[in-house]
């Protein structure tokens, strides 16, 4: 099988090194496999462009000179593997198309076997659109790699936690014993940090939507390909180092406001007029109880008013995305 990589990283010079150190001693354990990798830097200010020209000489760098966020950051990959116009800035792609496309994230490591066992479970079910591997976070801990298709239930959980139903069916999680299993198991969609397609799935469902900046618009792409009839699934057995989420971050106002309007994006495509005004309003109403919090708080006088002032900037943007 020939298999193309693409990797969209933003200032993670490091990891993005053990990131492609992983996929290169992977596929030294398949012999029968073929990789392009294709690395898109998204305007890297750390020097991850210069590294991956002086240490991975091999792999295809595009080193851009703005951010184009993750979906069209990929898009510039799958194009350049030969996906679907086949052009990048009006050149045409020198790299023979594969059979499938793995998009990876700078910030996992694969773990010995994880290539063939993905790429072996394709060969095997000609019939899958696509598949993912099983994650887990740096220090060893389970993490979910795929998940049902959202709904009410898990907008209003996310929202408003309620700790007891947050690993259940009903909050779009798969049970547990599946991925401690060694057999596959159908899913409706995967994390993009580590999701392999096949090139007829692609064909079917076409790239990634690029009004998405960044977050949903795997959700999205892969409501594509299921719609053109190409299930994805979760392979267990291949495993997957994800290093996300580990430390508790900071509020980041863009990327607060980027969540909400891709998943408000995402809604307007695929759910109907009754459901996306029941959203709206959840949406709505939680936003505008944690600005009433927020303000009440600064004008306390707390001590963390920078963070407060972003906040409320962040909720008054969000409300205006809904209408309100």
């Amino acid at each position: 099988m020939r298999l193309g990589v693409v990797i969209v990283s933003y200032h993670v010079r490091d990891l993005l090194r053990a990131c492609l150190q992983s996929v290169y001693e992977d596929t030294a354990r398949t012999p029968d496999l073929h990789v392009d990798i294709v690395v898109v830097d998204n305007a890297s200010a750390d020097g991850s462009a210069e590294m991956v020209a002086e240490e991975f000489p091999l792999a295809r760098l595009v080193a851009s000179r703005e951010n184009l966020g993750f979906a069209r950051g990929n898009n510039v990959g799958l194009k350049l593997l030969g996906f679907g116009n086949s052009k990048f800035d009006g050149q045409d792609s020198k790299l023979e198309r594969p059979e499938a496309a793995l998009l990876l994230n700078p910030d996992t490591e694969l773990q010995p076997g994880a290539l063939a066992a993905l790429t072996g479970f394709l060969a095997a079910h000609p019939q899958a659109g696509g598949c993912c591997p099983r994650l887990n976070y740096g220090n060893g801990d389970f993490q979910h790699s795929a998940f049902r298709f959202p709904g009410l239930a898990q907008l209003a959980l996310d929202l408003h936690p309620i700790p007891r139903l947050m690993e259940t069916r009903i909050n779009g999680r798969y049970p547990r014993k599946r991925y401690d299993g060694d057999k596959p198991f159908p899913v409706d969609f995967a994390l993009g940090a580590a999701l392999m397609v096949r090139d007829k799935a692609i064909d079917a469902a076409g790239l990634l939507d690029e009004g998405y900046f960044m977050y949903a618009e795997e959700m999205d792409w892969q409501r594509r390909i299921q719609r053109a009839g190409w299930p994805i699934y979760c392979v267990p057995t291949a495993r997957v180092t994800h290093y996300e989420g580990q430390s508790a971050r900071q509020f980041r106002r863009a990327m607060t406001v980027a969540l909400w309007r891709s998943r408000l994006r995402y809604y307007n495509k695929h759910h109907p007029a009754w459901k996306r005004r029941l959203e709206q309003k959840l949406i709505a109403r939680t936003m505008k109880q944690r600005l009433e919090q927020a303000q009440t708080a600064l004008a306390a006088g707390a001590e963390d008013a920078e963070a407060l002032r972003d906040q409320i900037a962040a909720y008054e943007e969000i409300l205006k995305l809904i209408g309100e």
